[in-house]
C-alpha cells in the first residue's frame, strides 16, 4: 500500500470520526436542554402542588375575596394543563404559551398577595407561613432551573450554528434552533415573590 493511500484512509478516518464527533455532540447538547426542562417542570409541578394548598388555607379568611382566589386557581390550572402538553414535545409555540401562562399566574399571585396585606391573622396563621416560605423557596427554584434551561439551549443554539456544525445539523434531525424560556418581565421574575408578614 502505498504512502498516499495510507494518508487518504487516515483522512477519511478522520473526517468520519470528526462527523460522529459533530453528531454526538449534537445529542449530547438537545438531551441537556431537553433534561434542563424537565427540571423547570418538576418545579413548577412543585408550585402547582402548593397553590391549591395556600389558597385552601386563605379561604376561611378571605371569604370576600372569592375572586382573587378563583383567579390564582384559575390561572394555576391553565398553567399546569399548558405545562403537561409539553410533556415530550417541546417547540417554540408550546413555550411562548407556557411564558403567557405563567405571566398570568405570576400576576394572580400578585393579587393574592396584596390581598393578604389585608389580612394580619392571615399573615400571623402559621401553615400560611409555611406554605408561602415553601412557594418562595419553590420560586428561588423555579428561577434557577429556567437559567440552566436558558443556558443549554444557548449552548446547544450556539453549537448548532457554529461553523463546521452547521453543515451536519439538519442532516441530523437538529433543522431548528430551540427556544429560550424569556418572559417579558424577566427581571421581576428572577426575584422571588413578596410575601410579607
Amino acid at each position: 500500500m502505498e504512502i498516499s493511500t495510507i494518508v487518504f484512509l487516515g483522512i477519511i478516518v478522520g473526517a468520519i470520526f470528526y462527523v460522529v464527533g459533530i453528531y454526538n455532540s449534537l445529542v449530547s447538547k438537545k438531551n441537556n436542554y431537553e433534561n434542563a426542562f424537565a427540571q423547570i417542570e418538576v418545579q413548577l409541578k412543585r408550585r402547582y402542588d402548593l397553590i391549591p394548598n395556600l389558597v385552601e388555607t386563605a379561604k376561611g379568611y378571605l371569604k370576600h375575596e372569592q375572586d382573587t382566589l378563583e383567579k390564582v386557581i384559575s390561572a394555576r390550572n391553565q398553567a399546569a394543563q399548558l405545562l403537561k402538553g409539553l410533556s415530550g414535545k417541546l417547540d417554540a409555540s408550546g413555550i411562548k404559551k407556557l411564558q403567557g401562562a405563567e405571566q398570568a399566574l405570576m400576576g394572580a399571585m400578585g393579587g393574592l398577595n396584596v390581598v393578604m396585606e389585608n389580612y394580619p391573622d392571615l399573615k400571623a396563621n402559621e401553615n400560611m407561613m409555611q406554605l408561602t416560605e415553601e412557594l418562595t423557596s419553590t420560586e428561588n427554584r423555579v428561577s434557577r432551573a429556567r437559567q440552566f434551561y436558558n443556558d443549554s439551549v444557548t449552548d446547544y443554539n450556539s453549537y448548532r450554528q457554529s461553523f463546521p456544525p452547521v453543515f451536519f445539523a439538519n442532516t441530523f434531525g437538529h433543522s431548528k434552533d430551540a427556544a429560550l424560556l424569556e418572559f417579558e418581565d424577566s427581571a421581576a421574575m428572577q426575584k422571588a415573590p413578596k410575601v410579607s408578614f
